[in-house]
């Protein structure tokens, strides 16, 4: 088994990544090789906090952006998810072990999701 480390994922909120406070990691690794391929951030209680603080304080702008304009940014990551489909699937299929063929098939269904919420 492969312990080269390619990438770190990080935590994400206000539209940035940030590194979390607990120090600690988890491997990724590819089910089919079972190489390890990264290191997941692992959060805090704190980190947590953090993130539900910052969601809970965007909510109220949110809320109160009109219709259209949620819809739009809603159609927005719709197309994003259709443009980036294959990457998408590349990347189930790397970290669960899906053959493309299913892992586009769960992209697909995750777009099902997402048009269901601009209806």
């Amino acid at each position: 088994m492969s312990t080269n480390i390619t990438r770190e994922i990080a935590h994400w909120s206000d539209g940035k990544t940030f590194a979390g406070t607990s120090g600690n990691t988890a491997p990724v690794t590819n089910p089919a090789t079972g190489a390890v391929t990264g290191q997941v951030a692992l959060a805090s209680v704190e980190d947590a906090r953090a993130v539900i603080d910052s969601a809970a304080a965007a909510f109220p702008a949110w809320r109160d952006t009109s219709l259209a304009k949620r819809t739009q940014i809603i159609f927005t990551f719709r197309e994003l998810l259709n443009q980036r489909k294959g990457e998408l699937a590349e990347i189930i299929t790397s970290e669960h072990g899906k053959v493309v063929s299913d892992a586009l098939g769960e992209v697909s269904r995750g777009q099902e999701v997402v048009e269901f919420a601009c209806g």
